[in-house]
Parts: C-alpha cells; sequence; structure tokens
C-alpha cells in the first residue's frame, strides 16, 4: 500500500471447511459463510450443499476460484474488496491455500492493504498425522508427488536422510506407484496410508512400507489418500537382513 494512502476496508476470510464429515465445521467458520457479501470457491456446487445443508443465507455473488482461473478470480475478489466489501475463500476441503488455491489471494490483498482473516477448519495433514501412530513433532508435507517416476523418486530422494516424517496427498491410481517407489528410494519405513479421512468408509493402513507397497499394488484404493511415512530414525526402519559372516558356521 503506498504511504499515506487510506487503508480500503474490505476484508478477505480464508474459510477451512470440513475434509468430509460436514458435521466437522465449527460455529465460527458457519457464522463466517453468513455474512459474506461474495464467496469464491474451488466447486461452487460443492460449497453451495454447505449452504444448503445449514440453511444458511448464500452471498449474492459466488463464483469459482480454481487452478484453471486463479488469476482471473483473485482479480474479482480485488475488486470486490476495493467495495469494502466481506469476502470469503474456500476450497472443496480444508484449507485455501494448503495444495489448493490461496497464497495468491493472500498476496494481493497484502498488496492492496486489505484485512485478512482466517476462519480455521479441519485439515488433512494435522488429521493424518495424528492417526498415523507416527512422530508429529516434526513433519515435512509436500504436497502431490510428481506423476512420472522418474521426477518422483528424485523428489522422494531430496527427503531420504531428513529425520522428520514425511505426509503427501496422492491419487489412488497412483498410490502404489508412489509406494514402490518411496520403498525403493526410502527404504523399508514405517508408514501409515489413510484414505477417506472423516468419511464413512474412512481407513487407516499402517505397517511397513513394503508391505503397503504390495497390498496397494494389487489393490485401489476409493476416494481421498494422505500418506504418512516416517523420516529417517532407526526406530522406525527396517534393517536390511545381512549374509552371516563366513566364518560363522549354523548351529
Amino acid at each position: 500500500m503506498v504511504k499515506g494512502q487510506k487503508r480500503m476496508t474490505g476484508t478477505l476470510f480464508l474459510i477451512g471447511t470440513p475434509i468430509g464429515n460436514l458435521d466437522d465445521i465449527s460455529r465460527r467458520v458457519l457464522d463466517t459463510l453468513g455474512s459474506l457479501d461474495a464467496l469464491a470457491c474451488e466447486d461452487t456446487r460443492r460449497t453451495r450443499k454447505i449452504y444448503e445443508h445449514f440453511e444458511l443465507s448464500s452471498p449474492r455473488t459466488i463464483f469459482s476460484c480454481n487452478d484453471h482461473n486463479e488469476d482471473r478470480a483473485v482479480s474479482r475478489m480485488a475488486g470486490l474488496l476495493r467495495q469494502g466489501l466481506r469476502v470469503g475463500l474456500a476450497t472443496d476441503a480444508g484449507m485455501p491455500g494448503i495444495s489448493d488455491p490461496g497464497f495468491r489471494a493472500v498476496q494481493m490483498a497484502e498488496e492492496e492493504g486489505f484485512a485478512v482473516e482466517v476462519i480455521p477448519g479441519p485439515t488433512a495433514v494435522a488429521s493424518a498425522l495424528a492417526v498415523s501412530g507416527l512422530s508429529a513433532a516434526s513433519y515435512t508435507f509436500k504436497g502431490f508427488p510428481p506423476r512420472k517416476s522418474g521426477k518422483r523418486r528424485n523428489f522422494l530422494a531430496a527427503e531420504a536422510g531428513a529425520d522428520h516424517t514425511l505426509v503427501l496427498f496422492e491419487s489412488p491410481h497412483r498410490l502404489g506407484a508412489l509406494l514402490a517407489d518411496a520403498l525403493d528410494v526410502l527404504g523399508d519405513r514405517r508408514t501409515a496410508v489413510c484414505i477417506e479421512l472423516t468419511k464413512m468408509y474412512e481407513e487407516t493402513a499402517r505397517g511397513w512400507l513394503s508391505d503397503l507397497a504390495n497390498r496397494f499394488a494389487q489393490e485401489e484404493p476409493k476416494g481421498e489418500v494422505t500418506v504418512v511415512i516416517a523420516g529417517n530414525n532407526r526406530k522406525f526402519m527396517r534393517e536390511t537382513p545381512t549374509e552371516a559372516d563366513p566364518g560363522e558356521d549354523d548351529a
């Protein structure tokens, strides 16, 4: 904002929405959704279901903001904020900006002097870490890995020596390939595959990476997947069997 320029009165609200179970929504999220002048959302049809389910009055202006039109949508948000309006940004599930559109809108608001408020909601990252049975004292979230094996292996190799827990999102039909590459690159580590978190058919498969890679090479899960892999810590790694020393005799 230019020095001496009067601060704009518009406010941008970053709204966290449930990752599956609508009952996880907070009272503050509902109050905010019901008070907006305009709302940008990843899929207007999915967000309208929240308004319908909780019988909220929807804003007059609702439009999409996704990977394909984010620049145009952010420009529209800026125009509405310049009018002093309350403008919300929500994605299909979880927090805006976490592997979803969001950070460009915040950059725009900062540059133009608009207030930004975050209305927290559930996230798949925190939920998966909590249910994984692995340490969350230090972790790295890397979003979706590359689709091609070579780039994916390089992506994983960058974390091979780190002792922090690794959290990834993955498409169900690439899960088996991801786990196989992770086994080759990272070694056999404790891992959790979290499927459809908070939804009716939620499942968390915990075990050694080798066992999970074998299972999901033959079985494609349905729904959204979050993968949690232990860091480079001997406590969470299975040592590769070594041959007996030549001088040793069998008992």
